[in-house]
């Protein structure tokens, strides 16, 4: 039986860098039927070319403006001919992956119809042992949104493939044909939660989001925008949160989001700043 094809979108913005060493292990992938796609956000920093000069098998999309994550990955995924693209990896540029980190990814969807998206256990790039994701919470009560084994060391309770609430938009696969039905990424987030927003609304379709940690890949933590503390970051990332938290919340939950919305801001600056020292 033939692989099923496999298209592995990674996004660039200034990260040529970052870019190439992800691509480099990109190429090392043991997988058969595979090809990678780089969507450039208009950068200034002769990204484009110095991928095509290193890569010139990889497509570049050049895009003629910053379209963001949610944009730009969507409009790389809108060049996909869908006669010839089964499954989509969406992959942050400021990752290195593990040679067998597709099939796993792949896998469950072959038996199961109500898998929307599978995620892999992700480690720090810089501590390869320390976990940065191995599934996420999400509480539209409390408005806490979190990975879970963050800055934990591996063990035996992360390598079990189980539920999770969302995937990261680190990494993560989906069928080609239900992330078109879902409409892809919400462009209206303005730089985080769309990942979060994703497989919330996977979830409320019924539908299945799922944590495999066979799949390996390690992140290099904040480098693709820049791995400095931003205030301009963080407010565009509380106003993500408050954006998933009206859209996905009931009344009831939203309103208990408001009365703790004074926590929820100083939970997520310290938090932000713990990780960039991280």
């Amino acid at each position: 039986m033939n692989s099923p094809s496999v298209k592995v979108i990674v996004l660039n913005w200034n990260g040529k860098d970052l870019t190439l060493e992800c691509l480099e292990s990109l190429k090392k992938v043991s997988y058969s039927n595979y090809t990678i796609i780089v969507a450039d956000n208009n950068s200034s920093d002769n990204s484009v070319e110095t991928i095509n000069t290193g890569y010139p098998n990889i497509p570049v999309i050049k895009l003629d403006k910053n379209y963001g994550y949610a944009g730009g990955n969507n409009r790389a995924f809108n060049s996909l001919k869908e006669d010839k693209t089964e499954y989509v990896i969406f992959l942050n540029n400021d990752t290195i992956v593990d040679k067998n980190f597709i099939f796993p990814l792949i896998e469950p969807f072959l038996s199961n119809k109500n898998i929307y998206q599978t995620v892999p256990k992700i480690f720090y790039q810089k501590n390869p042992k320390l976990i940065w994701y191995a599934g996420g919470n999400v509480n539209l009560w409390t408005g806490k949104v979190s990975h879970k084994g963050i800055r934990q060391y591996d063990n035996e309770k992360y390598n079990l493939k189980s539920l999770t609430k969302y995937a990261t938009g680190c990494c993560f696969c989906m069928r080609y044909n239900d992330f078109k039905e879902i409409g892809g990424f919400d462009e209206n987030f303005p730089m985080y939660s769309e990942d979060v927003d994703l497989s919330l609304t996977i979830r409320k379709q019924g539908n299945e989001v799922w944590y495999i940690p066979e799949s390996i890949i390690w992140h290099k933590v904040s480098a693709s925008i820049g791995g400095t503390f931003s205030l301009s970051k963080n407010m565009k990332k509380l106003r993500g949160l408050f954006l998933l938290f009206k859209k996905h919340a009931n009344p009831f939950q939203y309103l208990s989001i408001i009365l703790l919305s004074p926590f929820i801001i100083l939970f997520q600056f310290v938090n932000l700043l713990f990780t960039i020292k991280k």
